[in-house]
């Protein structure tokens, strides 16, 4: 009975890998399928391109790709129609993905390669060193890589020198614009200082002619009471002064003695003159010849 069951299990084991075997087998074979087909789009792409019709080509290289993702050829060459095209960054995803997908050296270092010359286009210089550097990995007798990457290196050093320099640019003129705006302020407040110190000595002047005014008015106003001390009293009207005498004018006084002077002169003449009508005027003897 147990020798039964084993040769039942040798049954059924082999049954099933024959099985597994025919499934593998059959699918090795789609494989080979689809890959073949795909090759076939991928020369007809080329031959599109070949005769510039790049929306054919482009077509045809896409298809291919969505056959197989063993062809290394598809993405690779469909690649190299975009860079023709200068469309680099579709140029670099198809690289990337011909670099993946292939399984030889020598197709990997021809996919980084081209990955290394469309970070040149773009200025990528540090990008590119490092692409051009795996190309030479799966293939370091290249001397067309081996150039890129020593002239990749060469445009990195210069271009950092030139973001050194134009970062030592941005830092001094940074400086400069501060250095002035701190000059401008201290201008500002020295300025400002001078102002407050004009002001100040304006005030003085001010508060000084004003001291003198003061002082001027108290004079005025001591020499007004001295006067109105030396004047008589007028009674109760202190506020009715008498009117000042200019110089060489006479006093109410003398004009008074004056006229009663002429007074007297003139009543001395007229009595004189009374006293010759009384005695008759003096004849005086005229000629008639």
């Amino acid at each position: 009975m147990k020798k039964k069951l084993n040769n039942m299990k040798k049954i059924l084991l082999l049954s099933f890998m024959a099985a597994f075997l025919g499934h593998a087998q059959e699918d090795e074979k789609k494989i080979v399928k689809a890959l073949k087909e795909s090759e076939n789009l991928t020369w007809e792409g080329n031959k599109q391109l070949s005769e510039n019709k790049f929306v054919e080509a482009e077509v045809d290289y896409r298809k291919a790709i969505a056959k197989s993702d063993k062809n290394y050829e598809a993405p690779y060459n469909l690649g190299n129609a975009y860079y023709g095209k200068e469309t680099y960054s579709e140029a670099f995803g198809r690289y990337k993905e011909a670099g993946e997908t292939a399984t030889e050296k020598a197709d990997k270092h021809m996919a980084y390669h081209n990955m290394g010359n469309v970070f040149m286009k773009r200025k990528e210089y540090e990008k590119a060193v490092e692409a051009y550097k795996e190309a030479l990995r799966n293939n370091p007798k290249d001397e067309e890589t081996r150039y890129n990457l020593a002239l990749a290196k060469e445009m990195l050093k210069k271009q950092q020198d030139e973001q050194k320099k134009d970062q030592q640019d941005q830092n001094k003129e940074n400086q400069d614009q501060k250095e002035n705006k701190d000059q401008n302020q201290d201008k500002k407040e020295g300025d400002e200082g001078d102002k407050g110190d004009q002001d100040q000595k304006d005030k003085q002047d001010e508060g000084d002619k004003g001291e003198e005014k003061k002082d001027e008015n108290k004079e005025g106003e001591g020499d007004k009471k001295e006067d109105q001390k030396k004047q008589p009293e007028q009674g109760d009207k202190p506020e009715e002064q008498q009117p000042e005498r200019r110089p060489n004018q006479l006093s109410q006084q003398q004009v008074q003695n004056l006229l009663e002077a002429m007074q007297n002169e003139e009543k001395k003449v007229q009595e004189k003159i009374d006293a010759q009508k009384v005695k008759g005027v003096k004849v005086k003897n005229e000629k008639d010849w």
